[in-house]
């Protein structure tokens, strides 16, 4: 009883401190490469040795994560849908997913290196108050994709819970037309987001088994629903002898339009895949998402692209989301494979949402208020604005040039994962000064108040500037763009291409010598009452004590 008398009174001290700002104030960190007057949090800091806990098959469950989801069973269908073939469809989708490992291995490769979050290994080449603007862009990106996701969660439970109580769907409206929203879709929406909030809550280093979990029930489910499907059907479907309905030069440029839908797509996780690398061991599991990543996208797109053919031969018409198709199925039987399905896309939603958008969104936060926020109260934050203060069930029914807005928002992405990986690999050669990426006034500043890299500035202008045309028609049809039409097609094999030459080329004929160093340093040398102390960043008291190395020395050394 004592303990919990203790437990009770500790949480009421809790909340009675909140109710001033000062409350609200993280603990200072005794172990940070942060300056002495700004601030730093242990989400912030370089990634604890106890949660490097991330090997090669936890990347591999965190893209069956990441990508298990209804959008990517559907994506080949899509493209199906403006008049290519299946075959067309694969090419569009493999060489999109190829792509975009690009900048997910050479991003992301910095983050199991350096052990820090997106947010911070963008100083090194933005600069330390630039950065703000990626972070910025990642973070809005990240808010509408979340609400957008949290919503497509919803409708798979409504189908777990008409499966369950089939006259859930007959519960009569009493919300107003201007709420956007029936009575009925929004208990689904409410018990969605109630499921997935405890997960939302968990911190990064722990996910992997989440990871695994995800990876099983919804393989399972797309297995399952693919042979079901074809068993009603007899067969395939005819999807397959289906003709082009473009030709000549307009199905080219379908086709490359096309190609980078499906890289823009995944054009976040391209940017910042460092949130979750710097949870590795090892780095060389960053490569092996080359393999990994095509061949999930792949295989899903294959089963989206069956199950679309037979719900053609079963039901009459081609129909692209699994969850739609789901709610064609009635009866004992059908009801019970409708409530697995349910199930199995709402894991896939949850787990979508926690890899590419709530963690990624929560660093975003962190890094520009540490005072403040940690990942866990970043995470409150975000999903709270984004699941009801965002009004997400609107964002769905309004017009679709938001949504076309959503997705050209890669005329940003492109260039800012071409400028990481670009600074990393080619301009510093991967020699990094991880204390300086944390302090206002080293050599990341760049030499100016304004803590600015003017070369990435320049090289993002001539990777965005010629985009916004196409993304000014993106959000508004009836703008005629002409010829720059086509280049928006390929928006992000330009946008990473050029931005990456410009950087380059200016930094070899206008170096910043100063950030240019010929071995990475991952530690500071204090002296402490006449003791010399190698910190290492490290926030966690254990690991201050296990890593910090003492020797005496004297005089005024060092």
């Amino acid at each position: 009883m004592d303990r919990i008398r203790n437990r009770l009174e500790s949480a009421r001290r809790n909340i009675a401190s909140k109710k001033s700002k000062e409350g609200w104030i993280l603990e200072k960190q005794n172990v940070t490469f942060a300056d002495e007057n700004g601030w730093s949090n242990r989400d912030t800091d370089v990634t604890p040795l106890e949660h490097r806990t991330w090997t090669s098959w936890t990347i591999l469950g965190y893209w069956m994560s990441d990508g298990l989801s209804a959008q990517s069973w559907a994506g080949a269908s899509a493209i199906i849908a403006v008049g290519l073939t299946w075959r067309e469809a694969l090419y569009c989708l493999i060489l999109g997913m190829i792509t975009i490992t690009i900048p997910l291995c050479l991003n992301g490769a910095a983050g199991a290196s350096l052990h820090v979050p997106f947010p911070v290994v963008a100083r090194s080449s933005f600069g330390f108050l630039f950065s703000r603007f990626p972070v910025i862009i990642r973070m809005v990106t990240a808010l509408f994709w979340h609400a957008i996701q949290t919503y497509s969660g919803s409708t798979a439970m409504t189908q777990v819970i008409r499966a369950i109580w089939p006259s859930f769907l007959d519960i009569p409206n009493h919300l107003p037309s201007s709420a956007g929203i029936t009575t009925q879709q929004m208990i689904s929406h409410f018990v969605f987001f109630s499921v997935q909030f405890p997960f939302l809550l968990i911190h990064p280093h722990k996910l992997r088994w989440f990871f695994v979990f995800k990876a099983v029930i919804v393989i399972t489910c797309a297995v399952g629903t693919v042979i079901g499907m074809t068993r009603l059907a007899s067969g395939a479907g005819d999807i397959w002898n289906q003709e082009p309905t473009v030709s000549g030069s307009a199905k080219a440029w379908l086709i490359v339009s096309s190609m980078s839908s499906m890289t823009g797509g995944w054009a976040t996780m391209g940017t910042n895949v460092a949130d979750f690398t710097r949870y590795m061991k090892h780095e060389r599991g960053v490569y092996w998402q080359v393999f990994f990543v095509p061949l999930l996208m792949t295989s899903l797109g294959v089963f989206g692209i069956i199950g679309t053919s037979c719900a053609k031969v079963v039901y009459g018409e081609y129909v692209w989301d699994p969850l739609a198709l789901a709610s064609h199925w009635d009866g004992p039987g059908g009801r019970a494979a409708a409530f697995f399905v349910g199930v199995s896309w709402c894991v896939a939603q949850i787990g979508t949402n926690l890899s590419a958008n709530v963690i990624s969104c929560s660093n975003d936060l962190t890094s520009l208020f540490p005072k403040y926020i940690n990942i866990r109260r970043g995470a409150i934050i975000v999903t709270f604005t984004a699941s009801w203060i965002m009004v997400p069930w609107k964002i769905i029914s309004s017009a679709e040039s938001l949504l076309n807005f959503m997705g050209a928002l890669g005329v940003f992405l492109a260039p800012i994962a071409a400028l990481l990986a670009c600074d990393y690999w080619v301009v510093k050669k991967r020699n990094i000064d991880v204390p300086a990426l944390y302090r206002k006034t080293a050599r990341y500043s760049y030499g100016n108040a304004g803590g600015t890299n003017w070369r990435a500035a320049v090289a993002l202008l001539v990777g965005v500037v010629p985009l916004l045309p196409g993304l000014a028609a993106a959000v508004n049809p009836s703008i005629e763009i002409g010829g720059g039409s086509y280049l928006y097609d390929m928006f992000y094999l330009y946008g990473f291409t050029s931005t990456f030459i410009v950087h380059a080329g200016l930094n070899w004929m206008f170096p910043s010598q100063d950030t240019l160093i010929q071995h990475s340093i991952y530690e500071d040398v204090e002296v402490i009452d006449g003791t010399e102390r190698v910190n290492i960043g490290v926030s966690h008291p254990d690991d201050a004590k296990r890593y910090m190395k003492e020797s005496a020395i004297e005089g005024d050394a060092i």
